[in-house]
C-alpha cells in the first residue's frame, strides 16, 4: 500500500522540535555558545592585528616582538575555544539522537496493530536508523558549523563596515544573489532529500522482506527477480540523488562566481584607494581578511542550507512516527484490576479490520464464557476466530459492543494491567534473539530458575533444551533458528505456563508437533487450563472435541455452541468439517502404510 502523502513543514521548523530533547542540557549548550563567541571574537581580531602588523610592527623589532606574541595570543585563544566548542556540542548532539532514538523506538513499540498494516517494518527501521543518523549529523555537526559560521559572517561585516564603508557597500552586491540561490535551491534539495530517503525506506523494506522469507525465495527460484526489484529501487535513489546533487552543485557555482567576482572588484577599488592615499595599505589588508573569512562564511552556509535541508526531510518522516497515536488509547481514569478468575463477556461486538472495511470481521457477536471454562473457537477462515483473540488482548477496539473481564469492560483497565490477565500461545509462535532462559522468563520476569525449568517440563520441553550443547543458557539464533518448529511451540507453551494467567489464549498450540509430543503437550495443557479460562482456536477438531463448549463461528457470527456430539447432529458446518476431519483420519488408519 503506497505511504500517505503529508504535506511538508515549512523550511526548518521540525529541527525546532529538537528543542525539547535540548533542554536537559543547556549547560553544554550554554558551554558552547560561550566558546563560540570567544573562538569567533578571536578569529576576528587576527585581521586587527595583521592590519596593525603591515602598518607598524615592522617599523621596529620591539613592535614586531609585541605583533608576534599578539598573534600567538590570539591564535591560542581561538584554538582552546574552537576545541571546547567542538567537544560541547558533538557530546550534546549525541546526547540528544540518543535521547530521540529511545523516544521514538518506545513510542513505535507502543502503536497498535493496525499501523502495522499500513506501515512496512522495513520502512520503520530505515526512519530510526537512516533518518536518526542524518539527523545526528545535523545536530552535532551541521547546525555548529552553521552558528559558527552565522556569528563569523556577521562580526566580519560589521569590521568591515567599521574598516571601509565604501568597499562594504561592494562587497554586499552580492547578497541578492545569495539569498535568492539559497532559497531556490534549499527547496528543491529538501524534497528531493526526502525522495531519497523514501527510496532508502523501500530499500529496507525489501531487505527485510527478502531475508525473513529467504527459504521460499530460494525455493521458488525468485534471487533473480528480486534482485533485478533491488537493482530497480537502487538506480531510482541514485537518479533522484544525481538530482540533488545537481542542484546544489549548481548554487555552489553560481555563489562562488558571484562571491570571487565581488571580491575582486573589492580588491580593484581598495587597491586604487591605497595608490591614492585614501587607505592605508594595514586597513586594506584587514578588509581583505574580513571579506575572506566573510567568503568563507557564506561558502559554509551554502553547504550547511544543503545538509540541513536534507536533515530536515529526514526529520519530517522520524517525528511523523512520533507524531503516531495508537489506534488503542489508554483510559481517562483506569480501573483497578477486577478480583475473579477470567469470566469473558462479549456483547454484541463489531470490528472491521482498517484494510478491510467491505466485509465485518465479527457482526454483533454475543460470547459469555465462565470463568475456568474450556471453550474452542472453530470455524473456517475468515470466519473470525483470530479477531477475536486480538480484540481481548486489545490489539484493536471493536467498532461497537463491548467485551468485560470478570464483569469490568477491558478498556477501562490499563494495557498493561489487562494484557497481564493473558497468556498467549500464537500459531507461530516467536522466539527472541537470546536463550532459553530470556525466551521464557518473557512471560514472568521475575520468575526464579527453579520456576523456569518448572515451565519448560510441564511444555514438554526441558529434554530438547538440556540437551543443547549449553543447557538453557545455550544462544538459540536470530528467530530461533536453531529449533525446529515444533520446538519452538513448546518453548512458547512454556512462556504461557509461566505467566500463570487467568486466560489462557491457544492459537492452534499444537499444529507443529507429532503425534507422540502433541499427546503430552495436549496433557500438559489440561493440567494448566484446569484452574483458569481456557479459549483455543482449532482447526484439527480431534484436540478439541473434548472442550466444555465448542463455538462454531462463520463470517463473524456464532452458528452454534455446544459440546461436539451435539454440534454433529445439530450444525451442518460442524457436521461437514468433522465429516471431512475424522473421514479422513479413518481412512488414513484403514489405509496400507506407504513406503
Amino acid at each position: 500500500m503506497p505511504r500517505p502523502v503529508r504535506p511538508p513543514s515549512k523550511r526548518f521548523s521540525v529541527l525546532l522540535r529538537l528543542l525539547p530533547f535540548l533542554r536537559p542540557h543547556w549547560g553544554k549548550v550554554a558551554g558552547f555558545l560561550t566558546a563560540m563567541l570567544i573562538a569567533a571574537g578571536a578569529t576576528l581580531l587576527l585581521p586587527r592585528g595583521v592590519g596593525w602588523l603591515v602598518d607598524n610592527a615592522l617599523n621596529s623589532p620591539q613592535a614586531l616582538h609585541r605583533a608576534a606574541l599578539l598573534i600567538l595570543g590570539i591564535g591560542t585563544l581561538m584554538s582552546l575555544a574552537s576545541a571546547a566548542r567542538y567537544a560541547l556540542i558533538t557530546w550534546t548532539g549525541e546526547r540528544v539522537i540518543a535521547d530521540l532514538r529511545r523516544s521514538v523506538f518506545g513510542q513505535v513499540l507502543e502503536l497498535s496493530p493496525a499501523f502495522f498494516e499500513t506501515q512496512r517494518t522495513g520502512e520503520v527501521i530505515t526512519r530510526l536508523s537512516s533518518d536518526v543518523t542524518l539527523l545526528e549529523s545535523a545536530v552535532s555537526s551541521t547546525l555548529s558549523v552553521a552558528l559558527r559560521s552565522s556569528v563569523t559572517l556577521i562580526g566580519a561585516l560589521a569590521m568591515m563596515a567599521f574598516t571601509s564603508p565604501r568597499l562594504t557597500g561592494i562587497a554586499l552586491l552580492v547578497v541578492p544573489v545569495i539569498v535568492l540561490s539559497a532559497r531556490t535551491v534549499g527547496r528543491v534539495v529538501r524534497r528531493l532529500s526526502r525522495a531519497v530517503q523514501d527510496r532508502l525506506a523501500d530499500l529496507g523494506a525489501l531487505v527485510e522482506e527478502s531475508l525473513n522469507g529467504i527459504r521460499t525465495v530460494q525455493a521458488y527460484n525468485q534471487q533473480e527477480s528480486i534482485r533485478s526489484r533491488y537493482d530497480g529501487v537502487v538506480d531510482a535513489s541514485l537518479a533522484t540523488t544525481a538530482r540533488r546533487i545537481a542542484a546544489r552543485t549548481a548554487a555552489m557555482a553560481v555563489v562562488g562566481l558571484t562571491v570571487f567576482g565581488a571580491l575582486a572588484l573589492v580588491i580593484w577599488v581598495g587597491g586604487g584607494a591605497v595608490l591614492r592615499g585614501e587607505l592605508s595599505a594595514g586597513a586594506l589588508t584587514a578588509f581583505l581578511m574580513y571579506a575572506f573569512f566573510a567568503t568563507l562564511a557564506v561558502a559554509s552556509l551554502g553547504e550547511v542550507w544543503g545538509s540541513l535541508q536534507q536533515a530536515s526531510g529526514a526529520g519530517e518522516r522520524l517525528f511523523e512516527l512520533l507524531d503516531e497515536h495508537s489506534a488503542v488509547s489508554e483510559p481517562a481514569e483506569p480501573l483497578p484490576v477486577p478480583p475473579g478468575q477470567g469470566a469473558l463477556r462479549l456483547e454484541r461486538v463489531t470490528f472491521r479490520y482498517p484494510l478491510r472495511p467491505e466485509r465485518p470481521a465479527l457482526d454483533a457477536l454475543d460470547l459469555e464464557i465462565p470463568a475456568g471454562a474450556r471453550y474452542a473457537l472453530v470455524g473456517p477462515s475468515g470466519a473470525g476466530k483470530s479477531t477475536i483473540f486480538q480484540l481481548l488482548l486489545r490489539f484493536y477496539d471493536p467498532e461497537s459492543g463491548q467485551i468485560l473481564i470478570d464483569g469490568v469492560p477491558i478498556q477501562r483497565l490499563r494495557l498493561q494491567d489487562l494484557r497481564a490477565l493473558f497468556a498467549l500461545v500464537p500459531q507461530e509462535p516467536i522466539i527472541f534473539t537470546g536463550n532459553a532462559w530470556e525466551n521464557i522468563r518473557i512471560g514472568r520476569p521475575d520468575a526464579d530458575d527453579a520456576e523456569v525449568r518448572q515451565a519448560a517440563a510441564d511444555a514438554q520441553a526441558l529434554g530438547f533444551l538440556e540437551a543443547l550443547p549449553q543447557g538453557l543458557s545455550t544462544p538459540l539464533g536470530e528467530k530461533g533458528i536453531t529449533l525446529s518448529g515444533g520446538q519452538k511451540q513448546r518453548l512458547a507453551i512454556a512462556r504461557a505456563l509461566l505467566r500463570q494467567p487467568r486466560v489462557l489464549l491457544l492459537d492452534e498450540a499444537t499444529s507443529a508437533l507429532d503425534a507422540e509430543n502433541e499427546r503430552a503437550i495436549q496433557l500438559a495443557l489440561e493440567t494448566a487450563s484446569r484452574h483458569r479460562t481456557t479459549l483455543v482456536i482449532a482447526h484439527r477438531l480431534a484436540t478439541v472435541r473434548h472442550a466444555d463448549r465448542i463455538v462454531v463461528l462463520d463470517q463473524g457470527r456464532i452458528r452454534a455452541i455446544g459440546r461436539h456430539e451435539e454440534l454433529i447432529r445439530q450444525d451442518d458446518l460442524y457436521a461437514r468439517l468433522a465429516a471431512l476431519q475424522f473421514g479422513e483420519m479413518l481412512e488414513n488408519m484403514d489405509s496400507p502404510a506407504q513406503s
